[in-house]
Formats: structure tokens, sequence, C-alpha cells
């Protein structure tokens, strides 16, 4: 690795990694993006050797996958992933969490190419549902979102009532639009509770099916009928979903007042 980026990979290593997985880590942030061949000649390390680290690196959610082979390349996530990822490493060594979110993780982002990243990062099965679901978890605004909660509830039984309260405790507020259904006007009640304003629309004329939050610069898809999650980053595009739904939200508020005067 280049020199300029040694006290980082010392630093790297000292929380947990080898001296492989620092230099591959250095190499893919420093690229943003990029095939096994181009990382391993930026690392400076056999490309057979490179796919090992890689797998090690994504297992650790440090980096993903995009698009098919031949043509699919490593991405380097945010490094604000190793606060989440390195902290019973450092409670092992008894090092002090600030350390990382003060100094290291500011570091690593400053050299973590944003810019040649690729704006959509899909993820399958209920395990990558849970992944987009995590990644709202980042959150420096309110969420405006909306959600089936049946369908929510339905696909993912056990993760939401701990995703409800990690959210509340992070001291992340959310406003959300309901289609109405039972589901929907229990999850009301607890708003209060779980930091959320909701407002319920009748199902019969605005029913939908994936849940859509919109959050910072990104947006989230989580599709329950195709098991699919996405998430967009772009804050071009996050703005103006944003606009569309304050434009949406005080119609939705109208409609929830005449449906909570019928339900409750």
């Amino acid at each position: 690795m280049h020199q300029e980026n040694d006290g980082l990979r010392k630093s790297l290593l000292e929380i947990g990694f080898s001296t492989k997985e620092a230099d591959v880590y250095l190499a893919i942030l420093v690229l943003g993006k990029g095939t096994a061949s181009n990382i391993a000649r930026r690392a400076h390390i056999a490309r057979t050797t490179v796919y090992d680290i890689l797998g090690s690196l994504f297992d650790r959610e440090l980096v993903t996958l995009s698009g098919k082979e031949p043509k699919q390349e490593y991405v380097a996530l945010s490094p604000d992933q190793l606060q989440i990822n390195i902290a019973a490493e450092l409670q092992r060594k008894e090092k002090d969490l600030k350390q990382v979110e003060e100094s290291l993780v500011p570091q690593l982002k400053s050299i973590h190419n944003v810019k040649n990243r690729p704006k959509v990062l899909f993820y399958e099965g209920k395990e990558g549902l849970e992944k987009v679901y995590e990644d709202t978890l980042s959150s420096h605004e309110t969420i405006r979102a909306y959600a089936n909660v049946s369908e929510m509830h339905e696909a993912l039984p056990h993760y939401f009532p701990q995703y409800y309260k990690r959210r509340t405790e992070k001291g992340i507020s959310i406003r959300a639009i309901f289609p109405s259904n039972k589901t929907g006007f229990e999850r009301a009640r607890e708003d209060k509770k779980e930091a959320r304003e909701s407002a319920i629309v009748p199902a019969d004329k605005y029913y939908f099916s994936p849940e859509i939050n919109i959050y910072d610069n990104k947006v989230m898809i989580a599709s329950w009928k195709e098991k699919l999650g996405i998430i967009i980053e772009s804050s071009e595009v996050a703005d103006a979903m944003k606009k569309v739904f304050e434009l949406a939200w005080p119609e939705a508020k109208r409609l929830d007042k005449e449906l909570r005067k019928k339900e409750f």
C-alpha cells in the first residue's frame, strides 16, 4: 500500500485486521469499486489470494458485490460499518470505541471513493431485507416512509419488534403512511412509544405492498413479494422522493383523521 496510508494500516491491524485484509480494505476504499484483479493490483497482492480476503471482508459487511460475472465488481461500503463490525474486537482488547468513531472512521471516509461507487445496491432473500432495514438505522434525519405493516410483519415476524426498539433508542424518528388494515391500526397505537407519526389511508384506494424509506441521500425499497431489498444512494433522487412525500403527507393526514374516527 502507499506510504500515506501506513497510519491507517497500523490502526486496522490494531483492531483485528490481518496485514493482507488491511491492504485489500484500504485498496478498495481508494478505488470505490473494482474487480478482484483491479483490487489485487492496487493492494500488491496475488489475485488468487485476494478472493479469500474479499470474501472475509464481505462476511464482515465491509464490501458488497455489484453486477454479474464476468463483470462483477466489489464495492466498498461506508467505513461507518466498522463501528458495528469491530465493536467486539475492541471490547476484547479493552480499546475505546471512541478511537474508531472520532479518529479512524473519519480518516477512512476521507479516502473512500464515493464518487465512483454504484448508486444502486441489491440484496435478496430475508437476510437481504434485514440488511436494507439495518441501513436505515444510520439515518441522521427523520425517515419518511410508505409501509404496509401487515406484510412487513408477515415476512419478518421476529425482526421488527427489535428493529422498532433500536430505532427509537437511536433517536431516529419516522413519519409513515400506512394502507388501512388491522396491523396498521395496531402499530399506530404505538406511535408515541416508537417515535413515529403515522398517517393511515384507505386500502381500497391506496393499497401498496413494497415499503419505501427515504432518509439522508438514500431511498430504500423492500419488496415483500419478490424478497428483494434495494438501496438507491443519490442526493438528487432522495431529494425528489422527499418532495413527493411532502406533497402526499397533508392529504394522508386528512384521510387518516377520517379513518381514525371510525376505528377508535
